[in-house]
C-alpha cells in the first residue's frame, strides 16, 4: 500500500510541476501580448506625431483623410489586441486554478503518505518494544532458575 501511495505521490508531484509550467507559459503569453499592445500603441502615437509634423507644412485633404483612416485601423488593432490580452489572461487564470488544485492534491496525498509512514513507524516501535519486553521477561525467568 505504501509503495502505491509513494508512486501516486510522485505522479501527482510530476503533474503539479507540469501544471506550474503550463501556468508559467500562459503568463508569459499574457506578457508577450501586452508588449505587442504597448508596441502598437507607441507606433500609433509616433504615427500621429508624424501626421502632425507633415500637416504643419500643408497637406491635401485626401492625404490627411488617408492618414486618419490608418489611425482608425490602428485604433481597431489596439482594441483587438486588448481582446487577445483578455482571452490570454483568462487562459492564464484557468491554468493557475488548475495548478493550485493540483497543489492541493499533492498536499493531500503527501499528508496521507506521512500518516501511513507514521502509523508504520508506531507499529514497528510497538513490535520492537514487545520483543524487548519478551527478552527481558525471558532473562528474568532464566535468572530465577539458575542458582548463580
Amino acid at each position: 500500500m505504501s509503495k502505491q501511495l509513494e508512486r501516486l505521490a510522485e505522479f501527482e508531484r510530476e503533474k503539479e510541476q507540469r501544471e506550474a509550467r503550463y501556468y508559467q507559459q500562459a503568463q508569459q503569453n499574457v506578457n508577450q501580448q501586452k508588449q505587442k499592445l504597448t508596441s502598437l500603441e507607441q507606433y500609433r502615437i509616433d504615427y500621429i506625431k508624424g501626421i502632425q509634423q507633415t500637416g504643419q507644412s500643408g497637406v491635401t485633404a485626401t492625404y490627411y483623410q488617408q492618414h486618419l483612416s490608418f489611425v482608425g485601423k490602428l485604433d481597431k488593432a489596439c482594441e483587438q489586441q486588448m481582446q487577445v490580452i483578455a482571452r490570454a489572461q483568462m487562459a492564464a487564470d484557468q491554468r493557475k486554478q488548475m495548478w493550485l488544485k493540483q497543489q492541493q492534491k499533492v498536499k493531500a496525498v503527501t499528508l496521507l503518505l506521512d500518516k501511513k509512514k507514521l502509523a508504520q513507524q508506531k507499529k514497528e516501535a510497538k513490535a520492537e518494544q514487545a520483543m524487548m519486553d519478551e527478552f527481558a521477561t525471558q532473562r528474568f525467568f532464566r535468572a530465577k532458575r539458575s542458582p548463580f
